[in-house]
């Protein structure tokens, strides 16, 4: 599989003129994105999980192929704190199986403020179906110990590779056989662009850690501006320049 590029999240008004023609209306959007982008990133199911007549519809409105991450609700991660994962997984996971073939990775991040509990991720990966690949996204630093990295191996869990201002914010670990990397705010002119020094970091790190028929999905969450369309055309552009098979982006999102 090639590397899946897409953004996180696609209902943003100030993607108009970029991702957006002017007069199109809100509510053929994700058509529009689908069109542009082979992939998404649903972090609206964190703030609202959306029932499974929402998600249905929403792989009945994008093509064959398409494939649609989706960020774990706050109330597992953030009010629970993952804690009693039985109930909020098996309702998330009910919800989004509305998603059928086109169901991407499950994104569990965590508050910056929760300190490392081995038991508690355990038992919350535990919960998942067997065959639904889930990342962890911890910012918390007590988090970085071998017996965390055991776990999400154990279970097949992806760490969850982050960026902010063109760092990685995580250890580089390769826990599962796939990869997943958000990039959530570029360093350059004007913000939140990323550059293209960063970029290419990104592809190269990729590239020395997994190999070209690994799954590796790659969101972009610096949504200002657009900012996250044009950088995701930019990493495409220069991970195939490096060899790298990649899945489409638009043309038109470039300036």
């Amino acid at each position: 599989m090639p590397i899946l590029v897409g953004t996180s999240g696609w209902q943003y008004t100030h993607w108009r003129d970029v991702l957006y023609p002017s007069g199109m209306p809100q509510r053929v959007w994700l058509e529009r994105f689908a069109e542009c982008f082979d992939t998404v990133e649903n972090n609206n199911a964190f703030y609202r999980l959306p029932s499974r007549e929402v998600f249905t519809t929403w792989r009945e409105r994008t093509p064959p192929g398409f494939v649609m991450a989706v960020k774990a609700s706050r109330y597992l991660t953030h009010i629970k704190r993952l804690k009693d994962p039985e109930e909020p997984v098996d309702r998330l996971m009910n919800a989004a199986g509305g998603l059928g073939d086109k169901l991407g990775p499950i994104l569990v991040q965590l508050p910056p403020t929760l300190q490392v509990d081995v038991d508690r991720l355990t038992r919350c990966l535990r919960r998942f179906p067997a065959g639904v690949r889930v990342a962890v996204e911890p910012r918390h630093p007590s988090w970085w110990t071998d017996e965390v990295r055991d776990v999400l191996v154990r279970h097949g869990a992806a760490l969850c590779w982050a960026d902010r201002l063109g760092r990685p914010l995580i250890p580089l670990w390769r826990t599962a056989g796939w990869a997943y990397l958000r990039l959530h705010e570029g360093a350059a002119t004007p913000w939140p662009d990323y550059g293209d020094q960063a970029l290419r970091s990104w592809v190269r790190r990729l590239a020395e850690t997994w190999d070209d028929d690994v799954d590796a999905y790659v969101y972009f969450n610096n949504d200002p501006g657009g900012a996250a369309v044009r950088d995701a055309v930019r990493f495409a552009e220069f991970a195939r320049a490096a060899g790298r098979r990649v899945t489409r982006t638009p043309a038109l999102a470039t300036r």
